[in-house]
C-alpha cells in the first residue's frame, strides 16, 4: 500500500515538472488565450493514453513470458526517476515569447497529443512507474484505473496551468520564481526514485 501511495505521489510530482507538454501548454497559453491552452492540455491527456494501452499490454506479456525481466525495469524506473529529478532540478527557465498567428482548435488538440505520444519522457515515465505497481496478483481494473489516472491528472494539471498562464501577470510572477519551484519538484522526484531504488532491492 505504501509503495502504491508513493507510486502516485510521483504520478503528480512528475506531471508538474517542466518537460514537452509544460512549455507547450505554457506558449500556447500565454500567445492564444485560454481555450487554446485547454484543448492543449486534451490532447496532452489523450496522448498519455497511448502509452498507457502499449505499456498495459506489453506488460502483460513480460509478466508471462519473462517475469524476472520486470524487476530489471523496476530497477531501470527507480534510476529514471532520479534522472527526471535532476533535469527538473536543473531546468532552463521557459521566457516569454512574442505573439504570433492564431491557430485552430484542432491544431491545438494535435499540438497536446504529437508533444506528449511522440514524447519519450513520458514514455519512460509510463513504464516506470506502472512496473512498480505491477505484479501477477495486480488486478486488471487497478492497472486501468491507474492509468486513466495519469491521463486524468496531466488534464487537470495541465488546464490549471491554461488557466494561470493565460492571466499575463500572473504568469510573469511565476516565471520569477520558476527556479526555485524546479529545484523543490527536482529534488523530491529525485529523493522518491531513491526510495525506489532501494525499496526494489529489499
Amino acid at each position: 500500500m505504501t509503495e502504491f501511495f508513493t507510486v502516485i505521489m510521483i504520478t503528480i510530482l512528475a506531471v508538474i515538472s517542466p518537460g514537452a507538454d509544460f512549455a507547450i501548454v505554457t506558449k500556447n497559453s500565454y500567445l492564444y488565450g485560454r481555450s487554446v491552452g485547454v484543448l492543449t492540455s486534451i490532447g496532452i491527456a489523450l496522448g498519455v493514453l497511448v502509452h498507457v494501452t502499449y505499456t498495459l499490454v506489453a506488460v502483460a506479456i513480460v509478466m508471462k513470458l519473462a517475469p524476472n525481466f520486470l524487476t530489471i525495469i523496476k530497477y531501470l524506473g527507480a534510476l529514471y526517476l532520479i534522472y527526471i529529478g535532476y533535469k527538473t532540478f536543473t531546468q532552463k527557465p521557459v521566457h516569454d515569447v512574442g505573439a504570433s498567428a492564431r491557430i485552430s482548435s484542432g491544431q491545438a488538440l494535435r499540438y497536446g497529443f504529437f508533444t506528449n505520444a511522440l514524447n519519450p519522457k513520458t514514455t519512460l515515465f509510463v513504464i516506470s512507474t506502472y512496473t512498480q505497481i505491477v505484479s501477477a496478483s495486480t488486478p486488471k481494473s487497478i492497472l486501468i484505473g491507474y492509468g486513466l489516472f495519469m491521463s486524468v491528472a496531466h488534464f487537470m494539471w495541465f488546464a490549471l496551468v491554461a488557466l494561470l498562464f493565460s492571466q499575463r501577470t500572473l504568469r510573469e510572477k511565476m516565471l520569477k520564481q520558476q527556479v526555485a519551484i524546479n529545484r523543490v519538484i527536482g529534488f523530491i522526484l529525485g529523493l522518491l526514485g531513491v526510495f525506489l531504488l532501494f525499496a526494489n532491492l529489499n
